[in-house]
């Protein structure tokens, strides 16, 4: 069952919109929004599969309040302006219906959105199977003066970007590597260490605390009293792997 929610300010667009779901038993409304403040907190609550969104609303417009969620569930856009449509798809919406609109057309978008959901699905399996066959790095040899230096990944605390290089943190102190942070990104478990900046890896059991920092922005507290920064796009692989 999908759960889905509707943000419209006109009770007849929604009354119409609950009309045309009727016939698609496999989705389940779990709430209906006026505007766009109680979108994004239905969203937050209700976590759903697939929104139907009004542009034009009181107080925020339907993209400022996408610019407001950390994740974006898939959008089918409702509206009754066609100028939109070109916006609508630069973020990266299932469809556009222009108002009034016939079942017909309705059930294309729907379709268009299982059709798409499947793919995600499929890939994701493929991802995942790819992981699991995967043999993720559990050490990381450098060299020190004259010396070779092994560090088990179970020692890592974080890594961090230094140009053509990355600082390699451990209890027993740091350490430089010649790598990209891209290539331990890709070598380590992801489930272990999480990328939450584009120069910082942490790893995931060092984490104790995460503070709001600014707007939009975040920073996590480490065991170690490091306090490192959470970009945009990091914030969600941090919650996912925390399992938030």
């Amino acid at each position: 069952m999908k759960r889905t929610i509707i943000i419209d300010d006109e009770p007849l667009a929604v009354s119409l919109v609950e009309e045309y779901l009727q016939k698609h038993t496999d989705f389940e409304i779990v709430k209906t929004c006026n505007n766009g403040f109680e979108g994004i907190k239905a969203i937050h609550e209700y976590n759903p599969d697939l929104i139907f969104l009004d542009v034009q609303m009181p107080k925020i417009n339907g993209f400022e309040m996408l610019e407001l969620l950390d994740e974006v569930p898939s959008v089918i856009f409702t509206t009754a302006f066609d100028e939109y449509a070109l916006k609508a798809f630069e973020v990266h919406a299932v469809d556009y219906l222009l108002k009034p609109f016939s079942q017909d057309r309705f059930d294309s978008a729907l379709n268009k959105y299982k059709e798409a959901n499947h793919a995600k699905n499929i890939s994701k399996l493929i991802e995942d199977e790819n992981l699991l066959q995967k043999e993720f790095l559990n050490r990381i040899v450098l060299k020190e003066k004259n010396d070779i230096k092994i560090i088990p990944v179970e020692e890592l605390i974080f890594l961090e970007a230094n140009d053509d290089y990355v600082n390699i943190n451990t209890n027993d102190g740091k350490f430089l590597k010649n790598k990209t942070l891209s290539y331990f990104e890709n070598s380590l478990d992801h489930k272990v260490f999480v990328r939450v900046h584009r120069s910082y890896i942490v790893k995931v059991a060092e984490i104790t605390k995460i503070e709001h920092y600014k707007k939009d922005s975040y920073i996590v507290i480490l065991k170690s009293g490091e306090q490192i920064p959470v970009s945009k796009t990091g914030y969600p692989k941090l919650k996912n792997a925390l399992g938030l």
